[in-house]
């Protein structure tokens, strides 16, 4: 594991708490999933109900990443917050 992008992956952690507006809801659930995937691999449990809209969303998004290495999930986390960043 790259310390380096480990301690970027930390750095975009709080870099996203910092955001001077509150990303859109497709943008939360990419970090939110990049996250997940990043920190505790592909996804796990049942499917929220479907009238658990926002736990849904969030188990779809992470389900999509499947696959998805470690590596790659916290590279793309370190991105979308650059992007975030950049307005």
């Amino acid at each position: 594991m790259s310390s380096d992008l480990e301690q970027r992956f930390l750095q975009a952690q709080a870099d996203a708490k910092e955001l001077k507006e509150r990303p859109g809801n497709n943008d939360l659930l990419a970090l939110y999933s990049y996250y997940k995937q990043a920190t505790q691999g592909d996804c796990t449990g049942s499917r929220p109900g479907m009238m658990d809209f926002a736990n849904r969303a969030k188990y779809d998004a992470w389900a999509k990443l499947k696959g998805t290495g470690r590596e790659a999930a916290m590279q793309a986390y370190v991105d979308k917050v650059g992007q975030l960043q950049k307005g």
